[in-house]
């Protein structure tokens, strides 16, 4: 069958590297990692090893392990639970029950490992520190004293997430901000944090100075500038990456309330030089412009000191490399500062690495196209795609890139995919707020791995948030009960259609049936072999036209139209069989000529939604009687069963399907599901 012209398609690179976020080591994994991350993740890194060959994917993540959440957590289920394990059991339990939960969910990951646990902690130990001196060597560290929150009545310094206040970043409205940063990914020094509380001992803390070591981020705005550019121009970047990463490519700027402009004057002449911005319409402030980080500082203190207030905007920092505590990889001695760990933002920035090279190291000869990490991360053929939430933009898409520029290794730039959050019933889900989200195991008591997959892969989280509203766990009044008067939660209702099941049912239903159709009909009138008679040419146009669709929406990382072009396709097949099957009746002719092009049809939406939806389609490739690399591969996507089987050295009527039982479904519903039928 003639292809398209290739110059009309998208490209794709020779090897891939596929990341998924890493959740931190305190906890399980709740629907928003599984949905809005590792399960996008997973459909593209899928998408791919069909694309280009499974030897030249590697899909990578694991459990970041270190870092004051997990030395909290660690802390709090000691002396509230009674734990007696150590930090290191305390991680791998909850590394385990994340492995788990992927793996429940057909997620295909080619390692899913630790940076503090075997096979990667000692790799992960040996590049942290093969990294750090490389910036130091090459002038791109800067060692800074600043103050650390300290507990007076505990006598301790304090870790990032012991210390609770508001975030200072002008426009944020965060209650929950760190040491250093908010739960929304702003950036800011210790002493600008707004009231901040201890959460060892509900006092306020003091801050304590401390010497540590920063990446110079500041000085590669210039640099992060082209590459926003270069983005701008890739369909592949969305535009919320490249509008979130400028807001921070601007001068430093404090913002000062009218109400401290006298205060302001007195002391304006001895601040660093500046621009001052006049309030413009209902502003309620003005504003000062530095030069730089340092200026700005300085004026701070300053301001601070003449009892000004102010609130701070957007601009790069230092981005802190080292840190105070005990729980994270070891910082080499650097100008005698020994006795310092990595702080875990920036060593988790580099642990895919680190994964990739445990990964190609514990695989079996030829799993691989190259054992070569450099291969898969510095090629010129070679792309890495990040997949994480928007409100990680600033890691992985300023502080990231910046490391990268300034180690010099020839590191390909990721390709950043930012999805936007799932809510949870409409409201942002939080495993440390008030709506505590499902976690992913518990949605499997309810609902198949596949169905959740399908539905979360078409909310279209590229594009917005978007609410996750599983009817099971709906615990809103649908109505009052006329003879009692008592309310009737949503989830009690058999009246109120499943949301989360949409796109399930066309699964157990439309695409259940095509398969059924076309097994039970050759069945019936071919011997169980497939169809002798050639297919349509309107049946391959129109699986060839999809099959072109699809990939351009996959390639753009748009599974809910790419699935969306797999559904209609599908369903516009099952109508034209409809009405086929039904003119053939007693014409076993024209009833084989139906069933081949609904063959083509079945063969050609288990390609595309392979990703999707990975063990329905494989066990509909098994019946069909053909090997899944073969089935799977896109060096026969414009194929179909006839052109298989020839390729496979037999003709149509030769090519034996495995019989299919009873009233047989690929998609299964959940037990759950049955029973309220």
């Amino acid at each position: 069958m003639a292809c398209e012209n290739p110059t009309a398609r998208p490209s794709f690179p020779a090897r891939a590297v596929v990341t998924g976020g890493m959740p931190y080591g305190n906890k399980n994994l709740h629907f928003g990692h599984v949905g809005g991350v590792f399960v996008p993740a997973d459909f593209f890194a899928r998408f791919l090893r069909d694309r280009i060959g499974a030897k030249n994917v590697l899909f990578v993540s694991g459990t970041d392990c270190y870092g004051s959440p997990i030395a909290e957590g660690h802390r709090k289920k000691v002396e509230q639970e009674g734990y007696e394990g150590s930090l290191t059991d305390y991680v791998r339990a909850n590394h385990e029950a994340q492995a788990a939960a992927l793996r429940d969910y057909e997620v295909s990951l080619d390692l899913f490992g630790g940076s503090g646990l075997e096979p990667a902690r000692e790799v992960h130990a040996e590049l942290t520190e093969h990294i750090v001196r490389r910036l130091y060597e090459r002038g791109r560290l800067i060692r800074r004293t600043t103050r650390q929150f300290y507990d007076v009545q505990a006598q301790t310094f304090l870790n990032g997430r012991q210390v609770r206040g508001h975030c200072p970043v002008r426009g944020c409205k965060s209650d929950k901000a760190y040491a250093d940063e908010c739960d929304l990914g702003h950036q800011f020094d210790p002493e600008e944090l707004i009231s901040p509380v201890s959460e060892l001992t509900g006092t306020a803390p003091e801050l304590r100075p401390v010497d540590n070591w920063y990446f110079d981020l500041p000085a590669f705005r210039e640099e992060l500038e082209l590459l926003m550019d270069e983005w701008d121009l890739d369909p592949q970047v969305r535009g919320v990456v490249t509008k979130t990463v400028r807001e921070s490519l601007v001068d430093p700027v404090i913002y000062v309330p009218t109400k401290f402009r006298a205060a302001y004057d007195e002391v304006a002449e001895a601040l660093p030089a500046h621009e001052l911005a006049e309030p413009e319409g209902s502003q309620q402030s003005f504003s000062l412009t530095f030069a730089d980080w340092r200026a700005r500082d300085e004026a701070r203190e300053s301001l601070d000191a003449a009892g000004v207030r102010f609130r701070t905007g957007k601009c790069l920092l230092p981005f802190r490399i080292t840190g105070n505590i005990d729980w994270g990889v070891a910082a080499p001695d650097l100008e005698g500062t020994g006795g310092l760990t990595v702080w875990c933002w920036p060593e988790s920035l580099w642990a895919p690495i680190s994964f990739t090279q445990a990964a190609l190291a514990a695989s079996e000869p030829g799993r691989f196209s190259s054992t070569d990490w450099r291969d898969w991360w510095c090629a010129d053929d070679a792309r890495v795609y990040q997949f994480i939430g928007q409100d990680n933009i600033y890691f992985y898409c300023v502080a990231q890139p910046a490391l990268w520029e300034a180690l010099d290794w020839d590191l390909t730039q990721d390709v950043p995919v930012a999805n936007y959050h799932i809510l949870f019933m409409n409201k942002k889900a939080s495993s440390s707020g008030a709506i505590k989200p499902p976690l992913a195991s518990e949605l499997l008591e309810h609902y198949t791995a596949e169905q959740l997959r399908a539905h979360w892969l078409s909310l279209g989280l590229d594009q917005r948030a978007v609410s996750f509203n599983p009817k099971a766990f709906d615990t809103s009044v649908s109505h009052k009960d006329k003879a009692t008067g008592a309310d009737v939660l949503v989830r009690d209702d058999p009246r109120v259609v499943d949301p989360a099941l949409k796109e399930g049912a066309f699964l157990t239903n439309i695409f259940n049936r095509l398969a059924r159709s076309c097994l039970y009909g050759a069945a019936h009138v071919c011997a169980g072999h497939l169809p002798a008679c050639a297919p349509a040419a309107e049946a391959t146009d129109a699986a060839r036209e999809a099959t072109l669709a699809f990939e351009r929406t996959a390639h753009g990382f748009d599974a809910h139209g790419a699935i969306g072009v797999a559904e209609e396709f599908c369903r516009a097949a099952n109508k034209r069989w409809d009405e086929a099957s039904k003119a053939a009746r007693g014409d076993d002719g024209a009833y084989a000529q139906a069933l081949a092009d609904a063959f083509v049809a079945l063969r050609t939406t288990t390609l595309l939604l392979h990703p999707a939806v990975p063990a329905g389609c494989e066990r509909i490739c098994a019946h069909l009687g053909f090997a899944t690399e073969e089935f799977f591969s896109w060096d026969h996507a414009f194929d179909g069963p006839v052109e298989l089987a020839r390729a496979c050295g037999e003709r149509p009527e030769e090519h034996e399907l495995v019989a299919l039982p009873p009233r047989f479904d690929f998609f299964e519903r959940h037990p759950s599901q049955e029973r309220g039928r």
